[in-house]
């Protein structure tokens, strides 16, 4: 059973050697919700993200896991690795294709963390697995040798194998990468599902602006390795936001129909008119012009 968390992490300071790559920034990621972080390449929300999952180290600031069952909050560098695995989950953006297994064997690598010693699968483990291949679609290929699998394949399996997991926190680094249409919307839509159906609390990566705005209770907007802007996606995805962080002319609207934002990027031909194709409206006119 999936328990309530809350991850905070306060005036977070993150180097590579030398150079500080964000500069104190805050964030929460709440039971139930989900918080999108986006931003141009290099703006640092990647490795905001590690942070979090204890894979990059932290210069400054803390980072703070709530007890979620009545237990006070500890900082995470405090937790045992199996402790804090139960917990917290990160779906990476690049790991390895296992060579030599079986889709099923890769998507339970997510239950090590709950296996005492040399011991087989316990009826828990399989639930897990069996939901997590199921909600992914990726339970008819449990069989397959994950080798010969695509890119777009293994990226889910590899989604599998993190819900398997069953942590209260979910932290996800662009998971809609190298996935075609209809799995890019069901990974979406899962990651809503977690928030509102399980109540994890959800931190995910983006690039793609107009997923972030379907997906996220909140948003953070980076730049330069700091939070530029923090809210309802509707406050932080303004044309004044995005035009500044991303150096060129973004339109931001409302869809009418849907109330969907909708972002559009002003490049240098967007000016150019295109002459409308020339239809008559009626079928006298149709049958003048073939005359």
């Amino acid at each position: 059973m999936t328990r309530r968390h809350t991850l905070r992490g306060d005036g977070l300071v993150l180097r590579y050697g030398r150079s500080t790559v964000v500069h104190g920034a805050s964030l929460t990621l709440e039971a139930g919700r989900v918080t999108a972080l986006v931003g141009p390449n290099g703006s640092g929300k990647s490795t905001l993200l590690r942070s979090l999952a204890r894979l990059h180290r932290i210069d400054g600031g803390r980072a703070v896991l709530d007890g979620g069952d009545g237990r006070p909050e500890r900082p995470i560098s405090l937790l045992g690795a199996r402790r804090f695995a139960r917990e917290v989950t990160l779906f990476a953006q690049s790991r390895p294709t296992p060579d030599g297994l079986a889709v099923g064997d890769v998507v339970a690598f997510g239950r090590h963390p709950y296996r005492r010693g040399f011991g087989g699968l316990s009826a828990e483990d399989r639930r897990a697995i069996e939901h997590a291949m199921s909600a992914t679609g990726v339970r008819d290929m449990a069989d397959r040798a994950a080798g010969e699998l695509s890119g777009g394949e293994m990226q889910r399996v590899w989604l599998a194998a993190c819900l398997a997991q069953d942590t209260g926190v979910v932290l996800l680094d662009e998971p809609t990468n190298h996935l075609d249409l209809r799995y890019q919307v069901e990974t979406l839509d899962l990651i809503r599902d977690l928030a509102e159906n399980h109540g994890v609390a959800v931190g995910v990566v983006l690039h793609d602006l107009d997923h972030a705005a379907r997906v996220a209770d909140t948003l953070l907007l980076m730049s330069a390795g700091r939070v530029h802007a923090a809210g309802r996606p509707a406050d932080v995805l303004t044309t004044g936001n995005l035009s500044d962080v991303y150096g060129i002319r973004v339109e931001v609207t409302e869809d009418p129909r849907t109330g969907r934002l909708r972002i559009d990027p002003v490049g240098r031909h967007a000016s150019r008119a295109r002459p409308a194709p020339d239809r008559p409206d009626t079928e006298e006119q149709r049958r003048e012009n073939r005359a």
